[in-house]
């Protein structure tokens, strides 16, 4: 073979050699390429998501809460309701006809102006049994308010001030609210002037949470202390779907109540119109169905009240009420809140079962007796 040969052979060899060589590189390096060229890909949308148009999005997202707050901030007051405590001293005072050196004990709430001319929605519990109830606005303006009327039972009260031209609160039907939705909470924790917290829904109709058998609330996480009470919970468009009132145990855990708009803003209208709110009553004791009854569903009449108006209508002992109204009835507390809803002097059905037969029953609904 000649020279030129041996020489041609050897740089085919060098070319195959070296292309190997730059194919291993390739490989090897391949991964690393890949990597550069995703979080270039990355980079690039990254790039895209911060043009303004999403800037926007997001920073309307964020205005939100922002904007809720200035639209519910000027229609939530802080509630102060003073008591004097008289000691044993003050008293022998009193009767020496002398004034009494008592100190005055405070409690702190919220509450929520309902109509312009300074009537204003709050917890029955933060103003009861107080001597002076002073109230501030957002802009810094106090206020002696009379007590236009309460509700022990929903633990709702009605305050009146001497102001006109108020920013007022937009009830929402809180027979909407769903499990899952935003709402916003916002008053006077521990005297912290309009603290707004956000949470969800976590439950709907709750019931047993306080003994009275009249009440149902809404359950949040949202944050709720002790001076919340009678703040509004809002939804994303600013009604107010509650009024928070308590929470579980001493301290926030998690586990806030609020009373439904639809309750509140009925008790608040009964307490304006009359000072006091009218209940449905009908007379009779009522327990729960036994494990093994017949049907699934209901409340037991256990005793009727003579001459009431179950009575008079022909409800008996051991009658079984599956429907109230048209309505199903699961238990005898749900029962309570539909006869305590109803409006007095309304003719209402209710299906009975009597010795495995059903039947309707149309009683009148009466008023409540006032100490019941």
């Amino acid at each position: 073979m000649s020279a030129t040969g041996l020489s041609a052979s050897a740089n085919r060899r060098t070319l195959f050699l070296f292309g190997g060589l730059v194919l291993l590189v390739g490989l090897i390096a391949w991964p690393s390429l890949a990597g550069r060229l995703h979080y270039a890909k990355v980079r690039a949308e990254l790039r895209a998501i911060r043009d303004a148009a999403k800037v926007a999005e997001l920073s309307s997202v964020g205005k939100m809460f922002t904007t809720l707050a200035r639209l519910i901030g000027p229609t939530v007051v802080n509630v102060t309701a003073k008591r004097r405590v008289l000691t044993i001293a003050d008293e022998i005072a009193v009767l020496r006809g002398q004034a009494p050196t008592g100190a005055t004990g405070e409690r702190v709430g919220s509450g929520l102006i309902i109509e312009s001319d300074g009537v204003i929605a709050t917890n029955y519990h933060v103003v009861a049994r107080s001597d002076e109830i002073d109230v501030t606005l957002s802009d810094g303006r106090r206020f002696v308010a009379e007590l236009v009327g309460a509700d022990a039972a929903t633990d709702l009260a009605v305050l009146r001030i001497d102001a006109q031209d108020l920013p007022t609160a937009t009830w929402g039907n809180s027979d909407t609210v769903e499990v899952g939705e935003m709402v916003w909470a916002l008053g006077n924790p521990f005297g912290l002037d309009r603290t707004l917290t956000y949470g969800i829904v976590s439950a709907v109709g709750r019931r047993g949470v306080v003994e009275s058998p009249y009440q149902e609330f809404l359950q949040t996480d949202a944050s709720i202390n002790p001076g919340n009470s009678g703040g509004p919970l809002v939804d994303v468009h600013g009604r107010v779907m509650g009024i928070t009132t308590a929470i579980v145990g001493k301290a926030y855990s998690g586990i806030g109540f609020a009373i439904p708009s639809n309750t509140a803003r009925q008790v608040c209208e009964a307490i304006l119109a009359s000072g006091h709110v009218d209940r449905g009553y009908v007379g009779m004791a009522l327990r729960s169905l036994e494990p093994d009854a017949a049907v699934a569903a209901g409340a037991v009449v256990v005793a009727v009240e003579p001459k009431s108006p179950a009575d008079l209508a022909g409800i008996e002992a051991g009658d079984v009420i599956v429907r109230f109204d048209g309505e199903d009835v699961t238990d005898p507390a749900e029962l309570v809140l539909m006869l305590t809803r109803a409006p007095v002097g309304d003719a209402v059905v209710f299906n009975v079962i009597r010795e495995g037969e059903q039947r309707e029953v149309t009683i009148r609904v009466g008023r409540r007796p006032r100490d019941r």
